[in-house]
């Protein structure tokens, strides 16, 4: 998964939030990106609910895994990620509290980056089954530090997590 002849590379994206309705806000920040002319989406997993990490005392969350290909580098990537959620009024007040929206780069081609913005792979994805079981849907195979993400999966407790769609259309449904 390096970039292709025509310039495309293939990233993974990690979703979520747990103020107002995050279903919306992570289906209108997946259209955003696959409406910019420097990004589609190639796939994305089921919804999860799932319980909070790191900071447990606050709502359960919705999480979801996308895989897109894109023309940017990694770190205008992430920027268009932080531009779509300052669009949407995200709030950065506590590590790991209530969000609106959280829009994280899990993985970029085959890269290891490593900037004083940007980390990937993401830092303790190998960690959270919140990105991990989604990550599965769409992507079992993918090699994250020398394992992949099915391996990760099964040596990690996902005790808690329910689908909260039947598969990866959700985000494009209308009402």
């Amino acid at each position: 998964m390096n970039r292709s002849a025509d310039g495309w590379s293939t990233a993974t994206l990690g979703l979520g939030g747990n103020i107002g309705d995050p279903r919306v806000a992570m289906a209108a920040a997946l259209q955003r990106l696959d409406g910019d002319p420097n990004c589609r989406v190639l796939a994305v997993s089921r919804l999860y609910r799932t319980p909070p990490w790191g900071k447990t005392d606050q709502a359960d969350f919705l999480n979801c895994c996308a895989m897109v290909a894109t023309r940017l580098a990694p770190q205008p990537l992430l920027e268009l990620c932080l531009g779509i959620e300052q669009e949407m009024k995200r709030v950065r007040i506590e590590r790991w509290g209530p969000r609106t929206i959280d829009i994280d780069i899990l993985t970029y081609d085959e890269q290891d980056v490593s900037t004083e913005t940007l980390a990937i792979p993401h830092p303790r994805i190998t960690e959270r089954a919140f990105v991990l079981v989604p990550l599965a849907d769409i992507a079992p195979g993918l090699d994250i530090s020398g394992r992949k993400v099915s391996e990760w999966l099964s040596v990690i407790d996902a005790g808690g997590i329910v689908a909260a769609s039947t598969d990866g259309t959700w985000w494009a449904e209308t009402e």
